[in-house]
């Protein structure tokens, strides 16, 4: 009889160490509903970001709501999410009258957009032509 509870005993240990973190995983939630859009934007004086000297960087998160560091984080969220994430997209250029000055300025995009990850980068002639393109997501 002792060696039946023994033996009992050991099972029951045995099958709590292999079984117990199976079911765990079965239980587990997805952490949030929405998928991660967190973005990371720079900008900075340069012909290319490689090359460019960073001037700014500001955070911007959309999911579930607009936040970061960006100063107009709901516009550039809006701004995203009409475009499709597609940041060639973003902005109709505004009629300003701009020097032909050139003094390259490099803007980087690097993150998640809805769960995929994103690189983009657009080297403006000057601070004036990236101004006028009327997108509140490069107005940091």
């Amino acid at each position: 009889m002792r060696y039946t509870a023994r033996w009992a005993a050991t099972l029951a240990l045995t099958a709590t160490a292999v079984c117990g973190p199976l079911t765990g995983t079965a239980l587990a939630a997805p952490a949030s509903l929405y998928a991660p859009s967190a973005l990371v934007l720079t900008v900075g004086h340069g012909e290319s970001a490689a090359l460019a000297t960073p001037a700014r960087a500001v955070t911007l998160n959309c999911a579930p709501t607009a936040s970061g560091t960006h100063p107009a984080a709901r516009a550039a969220c809006a701004e995203l999410r009409a475009a499709g994430g597609d940041f060639d997209a973003l902005g109709v250029p505004v009629d300003v009258m701009c020097t032909k000055e050139y003094d390259p300025v490099v803007v980087t995009v690097d993150g998640v957009w809805q769960g995929r990850r994103v690189a983009y980068e657009r080297t403006f002639a000057n601070e004036c032509v990236k101004s006028s393109q009327g997108a509140s997501l490069f107005t940091f």
